[in-house]
């Protein structure tokens, strides 16, 4: 309860009352505005997404479907100018999808409007959710999370590019070009629901996973990891990346397999340095 008290008076404090302290109902109203003007910013990106509905879902909903998307020809590009021949050219892909509901195409422009909405808004929500913590924030406090609301954001987008043009051609073409018994029988025909899913659970699933440097910076400085901690089990963290590797590439190869799990490990290495970034400072604080 201390505590409780101490953050809502840091909070009173940067809204400037000096004289009374707010009241748990007046935070929950200056919290409910954040929230207000979220959404607001999420709506608005989300209705110019559904007026050019069109020209997004043929450039970029489908583009991880066809043959000349830009990661194909880049990968292709790559292996014949390492001397690899055609072992990282994805082989060509027809995926038809269909609509089982009458209302499926609509629903469809619907969710693509609203990802789309929020993935463009999504910095100017974490700056909402930065002004409403701010004033909780003690100075020290203050100095270490300069440019926070830059650096988490340019995470979530590196994450969300490299789930869009890397892991979602690899999965889209594998798993379109995968057979099981008799194709006489079998009419390999997903919708386009299914279709979505699973591009949108790659592309944010991919800007969450990005966010781990940052993850690493909050969890060392609240003491509960250290460099040690993930110095220790780094190897165990690269074999659970090489699996990740091995089932999202359509070819066993070592070559596509590399392309996928270099920039995890390189993800891991660099929220080791934070780490390390982190326990010097405090080292030089208690000092």
């Amino acid at each position: 309860m201390a505590e409780q008290g101490s953050f809502f008076k840091r909070l009173r404090k940067g809204a400037g009352d000096d004289e009374s302290e707010m009241s748990f109902i007046d935070h929950l109203e200056i919290l409910r505005w954040h929230i207000v003007r979220s959404v607001l910013a999420i709506l608005v990106s989300a209705i110019l997404f559904f007026v050019y509905i069109d020209e997004i879902f043929d450039k970029v909903i489908m583009g991880p479907t066809r043959n000349d998307f830009i990661s194909y020809r880049f990968f292709c590009n790559l292996s014949r100018f390492l001397h690899m021949g055609d072992s990282l050219c994805m082989p060509p892909m027809k995926l038809n999808l269909q609509v089982t509901s009458i209302s499926g195409t609509f629903m469809s422009s619907i969710t693509i409007a609203i990802v789309g909405g929020l993935l463009v808004a999504l910095p100017y929500v974490f700056w909402e959710i930065w002004k409403f913590v701010r004033p909780a924030l003690k100075p020290t406090e203050l100095k270490y999370t300069s440019g926070i609301i830059f650096w988490v954001s340019m995470f979530f987008f590196l994450g969300a590019a490299f789930g869009y043009f890397m892991l979602a051609p690899f999965t889209f073409n594998f798993l379109a070009n995968y057979t099981i018994g008799d194709l006489a029988i079998i009419d390999y025909r997903p919708t386009l629901s299914d279709y979505l899913d699973t591009l949108i659970d790659i592309t944010l699933g991919a800007g969450l996973a990005f966010e781990l440097p940052m993850a690493t910076w909050l969890l060392s400085k609240l003491g509960i990891i250290t460099p040690n901690f993930l110095r220790t089990y780094r190897k165990y963290a690269y074999v659970v990346l090489l699996v990740l590797a091995a089932i999202i590439t359509p070819s066993p190869d070592w070559g596509s397999q590399l392309i996928v799990v270099v920039p995890l490990v390189l993800l891991y290495e660099i929220s080791i340095l934070i780490a390390v970034r982190v326990k010097k400072k405090q080292d030089e604080e208690w000092e």
